[in-house]
This record gives structure tokens, C-alpha cells and sequence, in this order.
């Protein structure tokens, strides 16, 4: 055995007695990304440069292994269901995205199939096109793709999405970089216009964690996941507001866990770690790490 192979088995175990010691099953994650191999090494070049949009922070990517061998990665930490979060940053990217996620959902065991959209015109049809082939999920992309999510052109795709109850992971928070229309306020316009809209903001909203937090008080179907959050790593720049932790504890059933996962700056242990230490209960941790997606994606 390698290295690399003796220090993911390593860490495998570590991984699985954690979610063993909660009685759980396995883990279901939220935000771990496939894409096209081209575009996933564009994103690993960003993050290599430490581009604007990472807050020019110094960010090694842990999981930088070819496709199958990520795949097989999350199986042996025993992550039951996972999605293949992708994302367009500019017009006439999303179908052809679309294209090749339902094809890696097709042939990849425990993918949760993924869809994504951008507000151009035909936005609706395609958004339509992906629900009728069987997406699960959809991921939007507020920063990078730099559009309002209020925007007039994604109204009937939101639409769409809510009649469905398909939920959308929407990175829209001003972490680890502001965009222009990061924040709140434009989350708020779109869910007071679709209020049984499925949205699970990612990262827990960061740095913005109250307000999104309030925000999921008042739409019960709106979610929050765990990407990045509590880790050392973001604790150093954009840290979570101590005062906000009852408010976490009272949405324990509408927290999901996310990772980042391949793109993340260190091992996937530790984002599970920093969750336990926030010293929640047990109860509260089955549920973010398995129970509250098991059962908005039916995963039996």
C-alpha cells in the first residue's frame, strides 16, 4: 500500500468510528463535487492562485486524485449518498453541465443526481428538462457565477423547483469572498416569492450565519448546510458567532452536513470533529450528519 492509500485507510476509520460511535449508518453529504475533469482542474488552478473569490487565502486542495479514486474515497469514509455539486459561470454552460452530471449520477453508485442553472433565457426549459430525467438536487452559484438569485429570468425556474420539492444548495453567503450579489437580502426577495422553495444555503451562509439563520426561522423549508463551518481553518477568518449557537441547536432539524469535499484545505475528518465539538448532543449530530438528508432525499 502507498502512502496516500495507508493515510486515507487511516483516515477511513477514523471517519467511519465516528459516525459508528453515533449509531448512525453511514454519513450523507451534500456538497462534494464531480464536474467534467477539465473544469474541476480550472477550479483547482483558482485555488492554486488563490484567485479573488477565495479571499486569496492559501487553500491546498486534500483530494486531488482522479475521479474514480475520489469516488472511492467517500465510499470507504462510508458516506452513503453524496452530489455532484457543478456549477456554470456564464451563459450556455448549465445544459451542457446538466448533460454530463445526470450521465456521472447514471454511473456512479450513491450520487445523488445534480443539475444547475444560470439566469439566461431557455433557463426554465432546461431547469424542467433535468427534473423530468430525475435530478435530485440543483446548485447554484451566487459568487461565482455573479448574478442576482432575484433575477426576473430565474423566477419560473424557482418556480419549477418548488412545485417539485427538489432542493437547491446555493452558495450565497459574502464568504470567503463578497460578490455583488451576496448576502441576505437578495435570499430573502427569492424565497418571499417561492416560500416552499427547497433552498439550503451553503456554508451556513458565511459570514452572514445569523441572518441566515433567522431567514430559515421564518421559511420552514429552507436549510442550511454545514460546508466549511466550525473548522479551524474558517474559524481563523470568518469565524461563527458563539451567541448564534441556540439558533443552530433549535434548526438542528433543517442543518444538513456538506464538506466540500474533494476542494477542501484539510483532511474530512476535521470538518465532522469541529461539528462534535460544539458539544450539540448526539442527537443533534445524527441528525446534520445523516437523519435530516436521509430523509429529504429518501435515502433508504
Amino acid at each position: 500500500m502507498n502512502d496516500h492509500r495507508m493515510v486515507v485507510g487511516e483516515e477511513a476509520g477514523e471517519v467511519r468510528r465516528f459516525w459508528a460511535r453515533l449509531g448512525l449508518p453511514g454519513l450523507v453529504d451534500v456538497h462534494t463535487h464531480f464536474m467534467p475533469e477539465r473544469v474541476l482542474h480550472k477550479v483547482w488552478d483558482y485555488f492554486d492562485t488563490q484567485g479573488p473569490l477565495t479571499g486569496r487565502l492559501e487553500w491546498p486542495i486534500t483530494y486531488r486524485r482522479e475521479e474514480a479514486e475520489r469516488t472511492a474515497i467517500l465510499g470507504e469514509f462510508g458516506v452513503r449518498a453524496f452530489t455532484a455539486m457543478l456549477y456554470p459561470h456564464k451563459p450556455g454552460m448549465a445544459r451542457w453541465l446538466n448533460g454530463w452530471a445526470a450521465d456521472f449520477a447514471g454511473r456512479t453508485p450513491g450520487c445523488l443526481h445534480t443539475a444547475t442553472l444560470y439566469p439566461e433565457p431557455g433557463v426554465e426549459t432546461y431547469v424542467r428538462e433535468a427534473v423530468e430525467a430525475g435530478a435530485r438536487v440543483f446548485k447554484a452559484h451566487v459568487q461565482v457565477g455573479g448574478y442576482d438569485p432575484a433575477d426576473e429570468l430565474l423566477r419560473p425556474a424557482w418556480g419549477v423547483l418548488a412545485e417539485a420539492g427538489i432542493p437547491v444548495v446555493i452558495h450565497c453567503g459574502s464568504g470567503p469572498a463578497p460578490g455583488k450579489h451576496t448576502g441576505p437580502g437578495p435570499i430573502a426577495r427569492v424565497m418571499a416569492q417561492h416560500p416552499k422553495l427547497r433552498l439550503i444555503v451553503a456554508h451556513l451562509g458565511m459570514p452572514e450565519y445569523e441572518d441566515f439563520l433567522r431567514l430559515a426561522e421564518r421559511y420552514k423549508e429552507m436549510r442550511l448546510d454545514t460546508t466549511m463551518a466550525f473548522t479551524d481553518f474558517t474559524e481563523g477568518f470568518m469565524p461563527f458567532p458563539r451567541q448564534a449557537l441556540p439558533l443552530l441547536a433549535g434548526l438542528g432539524d433543517r442543518v444538513l452536513l456538506g464538506s466540500d469535499f474533494p476542494n477542501i484545505p484539510y483532511p474530512y475528518v476535521h470538518q465532522l470533529h469541529a461539528l462534535e465539538r460544539l458539544d450539540l448532543g448526539e442527537e443533534w449530530l445524527r441528525a446534520v450528519c445523516h437523519d435530516n438528508a436521509a430523509l429529504l432525499f429518501e435515502v433508504v
